[in-house]
């Protein structure tokens, strides 16, 4: 039978252990995978969305703007990037923050909210949102928004944690009444366009290039209505991956020195 000086010492061994290894799990998490894990690995885990700016099959090819980055990254890294496509942001950042994904290869705006948790490439474009309703008509001219002031009381509908959300909340706090923000799962920005044209709903807010690829889709479409500046956008990684970050920034300012010198 064990006695209490044994009893004690096998608790104090326990509990060293258990430390032990709780720093160690901490220490795992907290450094996660920057470039040299990256590099060991030989894989580059990057995720973007489809739609007809960014990533799209054209004829027999893939095609669009973060793909041409991704096969740059490739060329000049000697890294095989493989590239997931999800439409979901909060997924998106949920699968970077646990390493499944390295980048968040999206048209995202460079702010101050954006930036307390993740870190921000340099910038790769410049965009702003826009509102996308239905041309004015004679016969319900009532819900034609005119002006920014016009969306109070409104319902704006807006892809599932975009990041069109924080400027539509300070909107409404300028015009001192309320727009409703509607947030819909799993469907991209383009895909709301088409819920315009088709009378699902009257207001959607996207990315103003996005507006301006499908405009000559639709004759109905009106894009006047600006919501944002024009912001700079780039794309996101874990604020834990400094040396991944140096890279990206390293790979992209030459990718824009070579295609626009």
């Amino acid at each position: 039978m064990k006695t209490k000086k044994q009893l004690t010492g096998s608790f104090i061994l326990i509990l060293f252990i258990l430390t032990i290894l709780f720093f160690l799990f901490r220490n795992h998490t907290i450094r996660g995978r920057d470039f040299p894990e990256i590099k060991s690995s030989g894989v580059l885990n990057v995720v973007t969305e489809y739609n007809s700016i960014d990533y799209y099959v054209s004829g027999d090819s893939i095609a669009g703007l973060q793909y041409e980055l991704c096969k740059y990254l490739e060329k000049c890294s000697g890294l095989k990037v493989k590239i997931y496509l999800e439409n979901n942001l909060e997924n998106c950042i949920d699968k970077l923050e646990n390493n499944s994904y390295d980048v968040i290869a999206r048209s995202i705006p460079i702010t101050n909210e954006n930036r307390q948790n993740l870190a921000f490439t340099i910038p790769i474009t410049q965009n702003k949102q826009v509102l996308v309703q239905r041309n004015l008509s004679e016969t319900d001219s009532s819900i034609y928004i005119h002006n920014q002031i016009d969306l109070a009381n409104k319902t704006v509908y807006v892809p599932k944690n975009s990041p069109v959300i924080f400027r539509l909340k300070n909107l409404s706090e300028e015009i001192a009444e309320p727009i409703y923000i509607k947030e819909i799962t799993n469907y991209t920005a383009e895909q709301l366009i088409y819920m315009v044209n088709d009378n699902c709903i009257d207001y959607a807010v996207v990315d103003n290039e996005i507006a301006l690829k499908n405009l000559q889709l639709f004759s109905n479409i009106d894009i006047k209505i600006d919501i944002s500046f024009t912001q700079f956008q780039a794309w996101m990684v874990r604020k834990n991956a400094p040396v991944l970050l140096d890279s990206l920034n390293k790979w992209l300012s030459n990718y824009h020195t070579a295609k626009y010198p």
